[in-house]
C-alpha cells in the first residue's frame, strides 16, 4: 500500500479520494505543509508517497499515468506529485525549503454548512498547489521530476467554481478508458502487428489486466505456447505443422499481449524487461530447432539452414543494437541534442516520411518480427521447412543489407563525436576476451590511436581470414592443424588490434557485428565441413549458448545497468578464446563422435555459465524499470 496525501480543504462531492483509493493508496489528508511534511516523516520509509491537491479535477488514468508508474523516482501533473523511497529525502528537504514561501496549499476547512464550505473554498483566489511547488523545488535540486504526456487527458486544479466546471466538462468528453487502451500500444511497430494483431491484443491484455493476470505472466505462456508449437513443428507432418503455423501466431499475440499489458496496468519491471527480450529470442531459435528435426524425420537435413537462419538473424540484431548505442549519444553531443538532419540519406529519409505509404513499406521491408513470424508460420503451414528457411535467409539478407547500408551511408557523411559512454558501450558489446586484451595492452603503448575507419577493417579482414580458413584449408588429419590455428591465431591478433583503442571511428559500430558473424560463422562453417551424426545440432546448441550472453549484454546496457562483469567474459573466453578453442577442437579431433561432443561440452558450459550469472543478475538487479512506451495518450 502507498500513501497518498490529500493536500489543501476538501471538496464536496469530489471523488478523488475513491479514484486514489482505486488506484492503491492509502489516503491521508493535511491542510498544509507542515502537516504533509508530519505525515511523510511518518510514512513507511519503502513506500511510495503522493501529494495531491484536493481540488484536483482529471481523468484517473491521468494520476495513474503520475502516480504509480515505478520507472520514475519522482513524477507529475498539475496538482499531483509522486515520491518514490530514493526520492522522499529530497522530497521532504524541497518541502522545508517552502517554508519561506507560505505553509498553507489554499484556503483552510471553514465550520458550517456543506455549501458554505464549498463557497469558501472556490471565493477565495487559491494559491499555487503545494505539489506543484514542491515539483519545482525538487527540480531546482536536481531530482529530475518526470511529467508524462497526457494528451487528450485531463489534470488540473481549477481556481474558481466556474473552471472546475468547465473541467469537469472536459473531463467527460473524452473516454479515459479508451485513451488508455490506446496508450497500451506501441507508438512504433510493424505493419502485421499494427493492423492485424494490436486491434485485437489490447482488449486481449484489458482482459488479463482485470483477472489480475501480470506481464510476466502472459511472457511465460507466450514462450510455453512457442515451445509446444516447436513440438508440432518437430513431428514432421503436415498436421504437425499446422498447428505450429497457427500456434506460432498465438504466442505472437501473446507477446504483443504482454507488452500492452505492462503498458495498460503500468506494471514496468526490470525482470519483465528481461524475460520479454530473451524469451523473443528463445522462441524463435527453438522454433528453427523445431524445424530442423521435424524435416529430419522426413529425411531432409537442413541443421546448416537452421544454423545459418539463427547466425544472420543474431548478427541483425547485434547491427540494431551497436548502432543505436554508438549514436544516440554523439548525436546529441554535435546537434545540442537535436537530430543530424544535414546528411543526405537523413534527408532522403526525411522527404519519404512525407510521403506516408513510404513509412510502412519501409518498416515491413526490414522484415521486424511481426512480419517475419508472420512469414514462418504460413510458409510452414502450406510447405516444406527448407523453403522457409530459405526464404527466411533470403528476407533477413536483404533486410540486413538494407538497414546497414543506410547506416553506413550516415556514419561516412554525417560529423558527430561519439561520447566516452558510447564507446565504452561498443567496447563492451565487443567480447572481447583475455587474449585479445593481452594483445590490446600491448598495443597501447604507441601514442597514437588508429586512423578513422582502420580499426574496422582490420576487424573485418581477421574474420574473413578466420572464416575462410575455416572454409577452404585441408581437413583431415592433425598434420592439416597448422594452418587452421594460423587463422584463428591472426584472428585473435586483429580482434586485439581492432579494439586496442578507444572506439570512435565513424564505422567502429560494425566491429561487434563482425566479431558476432566470426565466430557464428566459423562454428557453422566447421560443423558443416564435420560432416558427421550430431556436428551441425551441437553447433546450433553452441550458437544458442553464446548469442544469449551476447543478447544478455545488450539488455544490460539497454537497460542502464552496465555491462556484464569482466570476470564474466573472461570466463567465457570472449569470442576470439571461444574461436580458437573450436578450431583446436576441429583440427585435433581424431574420431567422428569427438568433435559433436566437444562442441556440445563446450555449449553446456557456456550456457552454464552465462545462465547462472544472467539469472542472479536480473533477479537481484538493482536497475531501473523499464518497457517500451505506448502511444502519446
Amino acid at each position: 500500500m502507498s500513501t497518498a496525501i490529500l493536500t489543501g480543504p476538501p471538496v464536496p462531492g469530489s471523488s478523488l479520494e475513491g479514484d486514489l483509493r482505486s488506484l492503491g493508496f492509502d489516503v491521508r489528508t493535511a491542510p498544509g505543509a507542515e502537516e504533509v511534511r508530519g505525515l511523510l516523516a511518518a510514512a513507511p520509509a519503502t513506500e511510495r508517497v503522493a501529494l495531491v491537491d484536493s481540488r484536483f479535477v482529471g481523468h484517473v488514468h491521468a494520476l495513474r499515468l503520475a502516480l504509480t508508474d515505478p520507472r520514475f523516482p519522482a513524477a507529475a501533473v498539475p496538482g499531483a506529485l509522486t515520491a518514490q523511497p530514493g526520492a522522499r529525502a529530497a522530497l521532504l528537504r524541497a518541502l522545508t525549503s517552502l517554508d519561506g514561501d507560505g505553509d498553507e496549499d489554499g484556503p483552510q476547512p471553514l465550520g458550517g454548512t456543506a455549501e458554505a464550505q464549498r463557497t469558501a473554498a472556490t471565493a477565495v483566489a487559491p494559491c499555487e498547489p503545494l505539489a506543484d511547488r514542491a515539483a519545482t523545488a525538487l527540480d531546482a535540486e536536481g531530482t529530475t521530476v518526470t511529467r508524462p504526456g497526457l494528451g487528450s487527458l485531463v489534470a488540473a486544479v481549477p481556481a474558481d467554481a466556474a473552471a472546475r466546471e468547465r473541467a469537469e466538462a472536459a473531463v467527460a468528453a473524452v473516454d479515459d478508458e479508451a485513451v488508455r487502451l490506446r496508450s497500451a500500444v506501441k507508438a512504433r511497430d510493424g505493419f502485421f502487428t499494427t493492423f492485424c494483431i494490436s486491434p485485437y491484443s489490447r482488449y486481449l491484455a484489458r482482459w488479463c489486466a482485470r483477472r489480475g493476470l501480470t506481464p510476466n505472466q502472459v511472457t511465460t505462456a507466450s514462450l510455453v505456447t512457442a515451445l509446444i508449437a516447436a513440438a508440432c513443428a518437430a513431428t514432421g507432418s503436415r498436421g504437425g505443422y499446422v498447428a505450429a503455423g497457427v500456434l506460432l501466431i498465438f504466442s505472437f499475440v501473446l507477446d504483443c499481449t504482454d507488452g500492452q499489458l505492462a503498458r495498460y496496468s503500468l506494471q514496468y519491471s526490470t525482470m519483465g524487461a528481461w524475460l520479454d527480450a530473451t524469451f523473443d529470442r528463445a522462441k524463435e531459435y527453438a522454433y528453427y530447432a523445431g524445424l530442423a528435426l521435424g524435416a529430419a524425420r522426413g529425411g531432409d537435413d537442413v541443421w546448416a539452414l537452421a544454423l545459418g537462419a539463427m547466425v544472420l538473424q543474431t548478427c541483425r540484431h547485434v547491427v540494431d543494437f551497436s548502432f543505436n548505442e554508438a549514436n544516440v549519444d554523439a548525436t546529441a553531443a554535435s546537434s545540442g541534442g537535436k537530430a543530424v538532419v544535414g546528411t543526405p540519406t537523413a534527408a532522403l529519409s526525411s522527404r519519404l516520411d512525407s510521403v506516408g505509404w513510404t513509412v510502412w513499406v519501409r518498416r515491413m521491408i526490414v522484415l521486424p518480427i511481426g512480419e517475419r513470424w508472420a512469414m514462418i508460420a504460413v510458409l510452414t503451414a502450406v510447405t516444406t521447412p527448407r523453403i522457409v528457411f530459405y526464404a527466411l535467409l533470403v528476407g533477413c539478407a536483404f533486410a540486413a543489407c538494407y538497414t546497414t547500408a543506410g547506416r553506413v551511408l550516415r556514419s561516412v557523411t554525417r560529423r558527430a563525436t561519439r561520447t566516452d559512454r558510447a564507446a565504452q558501450a561498443l567496447a563492451d558489446l565487443a567480447d572481447s576476451g583475455p587474449l585479445a586484451e593481452l594483445v590490446a595492452r600491448a598495443l597501447r603503448r604507441p601514442a597514437r590511436a588508429l586512423p578513422g575507419v582502420l580499426p574496422f577493417l582490420i576487424a573485418l579482414a581477421g574474420g574473413v581470414v578466420v572464416v575462410a580458413t575455416a572454409a577452404f584449408a585441408p581437413l583431415k588429419d592433425p598434420s592439416d592443424s597448422p594452418v587452421l590455428i594460423l587463422g584463428a591465431l591472426v584472428y585473435v591478433l586483429t580482434s586485439g588490434l581492432a579494439v586496442a583503442r578507444r572506439m570512435g571511428g565513424a564505422l567502429d559500430w560494425l566491429i561487434p557485428p563482425v566479431f558476432r558473424a566470426a565466430e557464428y560463422t566459423t562454428v557453422l562453417v566447421f560443423a558443416a565441413r564435420a560432416d558427421v551424426p550430431g556436428a551441425l545440432p551441437a553447433a546450433f546448441g553452441l550458437v544458442a549458448a553464446v548469442a544469449y550472453h551476447h543478447y544478455d549484454t545488450v539488455y544490460r546496457i539497454r537497460g542502464g545497468a552496465g555491462a556484464p562483469p569482466r570476470r564474466l567474459v573472461r570466463a567465457l573466453g570472449g569470442h576470439e578464446g571461444r574461436t580458437l578453442l573450436v578450431t583446436l577442437a576441429a583440427a585435433f579431433s581424431t574420431r567422428a563422435f569427438d568433435f559433436p561432443l566437444e562442441l556440445t561440452v563446450l555449449a553446456a558450459a557456456v550456457a552454464l555459465v552465462a545462465l547462472t550469472e544472467s539469472i542472479r543478475f536480473w533477479m537481484s538487479s538493482g536497475a531501473p524499470a523499464v518497457h517500451d512506451e505506448g502511444e502519446a495518450a
